[in-house]
C-alpha cells in the first residue's frame, strides 16, 4: 500500500481556497499511486499559530472576537459542502484521505470549535471523524473538547486506520485506546515542528507495532493575511513559523520516509502490512505484553450530548 503525508500550508483563512488547494494536492498524491492520503491538523482553514485572538486571563478584547469570528466563518460544517468536494476529490482518487479541519458544531448553536480529523472513502463517503480530546495550553481558548464518541479507527482493504492529533498521543491511555481497536495505520497529524517530536511517533510505532505518519504543515508569517484583526502581534514571530517534520515510521521505529523541514512537499512510503503481525512476535501492547489481571483501561464511548430532550 502506498501512502502520502503532505506537508503544506493552507491558504490562511480561506476556507474555499483551502478546500482546491487540498483537492489539487489529493489528485498530485493519487498521481504517484497513494491510497491512503494524510493531511496535517487543522489544515483547513489553518493551525493560528501566534495569535491570541485578544485574551489573557480576566479579559476578552473586541479586536480578539473579531478574528476568532473570521476563523469562524471559514470553518467548516460536517457534513456539508466542504466535505462534498472532499469527498468527491477522495472518489475521483480512488483513494482514502484523512484531512484536519476547524470544525463548526452545528448540533447546539454552532458556536463551538473543534480540531478534528475527517476521514473520506475511495467511494466518496465521509467514513468517521475525531474531535480533539484535549486541546493543548491557549488552544483551549478557541477550541471545545471531544469526547470518546470519536475515537475513529476505520476498516480498510489494507487494514485498520487511525490515530491521534498532536499532543493527544502524549495522553498514554488515549494511546491505549488506539492500539485496542487493532490500529495498524496510526495517523498523527500535528502542529509540533520540534525536533523531539520525531522521537515520540517513532516511541509510537514501536509501543503501538503499528505505522506511524506523522504531518505538519510548512507555514512562513507572510502567508497571513494583511488584514487579519489582531494581526500585529505576529512581529514577535520569526519568519518561519513552522518547519514541518512530516514522517513515516514503520512497526519497528525504523523511518521509511522524512523528516521533511523547511518546504511544502510529499512524502510517499510503500508499507508492507505483514510487518505490523511480524513485529508483534515480542511485544504486543494489548496482547501477550498486556497484564489484565493487574491493569485495565475502561473508554466511555457514549456521546456526551450538553442538551437532552426526552418525550414520554
Amino acid at each position: 500500500m502506498r501512502v502520502a503525508v503532505v506537508q503544506a500550508a493552507p491558504v490562511l483563512f480561506d476556507r474555499e481556497a483551502c478546500v482546491a488547494k487540498a483537492c489539487g494536492l489529493v489528485r498530485e498524491a493519487s498521481a504517484q499511486g497513494a491510497k491512503l492520503i494524510l493531511f496535517p491538523e487543522a489544515f483547513i482553514p489553518v493551525y493560528p499559530r501566534g495569535l491570541s485572538f485578544g485574551m489573557v486571563v480576566g479579559s476578552r478584547t473586541p479586536e480578539g472576537r473579531r478574528l476568532w469570528g473570521r476563523y469562524w466563518e471559514n470553518s467548516v460544517e460536517v457534513p456539508g459542502p466542504v466535505c462534498d468536494a472532499l469527498g468527491e476529490a477522495a472518489r475521483e482518487a480512488g483513494a482514502y484521505v484523512a484531512i484536519g479541519v476547524m470544525e463548526r458544531d452545528g448540533d447546539f448553536g454552532g458556536g463551538t470549535l473543534y480540531c478534528t480529523l475527517l476521514y473520506f472513502g475511495p467511494d466518496g463517503r465521509l467514513l468517521g471523524k475525531h474531535r480533539k480530546l484535549k486541546p493543548t495550553a491557549a488552544e483551549r481558548l478557541v477550541w471545545g473538547e471531544g469526547d470518546g464518541s470519536t475515537l475513529t479507527v476505520v476498516e480498510t482493504e489494507y487494514g485498520k486506520v487511525g490515530g491521534l492529533i498532536c499532543w493527544e498521543n502524549y495522553m498514554p491511555l488515549a494511546r491505549v485506546a488506539m492500539y485496542g481497536k487493532g490500529v495498524e495505520i496510526y495517523l498523527a497529524p500535528t502542529a509540533d515542528a520540534r525536533e523531539s517530536w520525531q522521537a515520540t511517533l517513532r516511541h509510537i510505532a514501536l509501543e503501538g507495532r503499528c505505522f506511524v505518519l506523522g504531518c505538519n504543515q510548512y507555514i512562513k508569517k507572510e502567508m497571513y493575511p494583511k488584514d487579519l484583526p489582531g494581526a500585529e502581534e505576529l512581529s514577535r514571530q520569526p519568519d518561519v513559523m513552522c518547519r514541518g517534520g512530516s514522517v513515516v515510521v514503520s512497526p519497528l521505529g525504523e523511518v521509511l520516509a522524512g523528516p521533511l523541514w523547511d518546504r511544502e512537499g510529499i512524502l510517499y512510503a510503500d508499507l508492507d502490512l505483514g510487518e505490523v503481525a511480524r513485529s508483534k512476535l515480542d511485544f504486543d501492547a494489548v496482547g501477550h505484553y498486556a497484564r489484565p489481571d493487574v491493569f485495565q483501561l475502561t473508554v466511555d464511548e457514549r456521546p456526551k450530548a450538553p442538551v437532552r430532550y426526552v418525550k414520554d
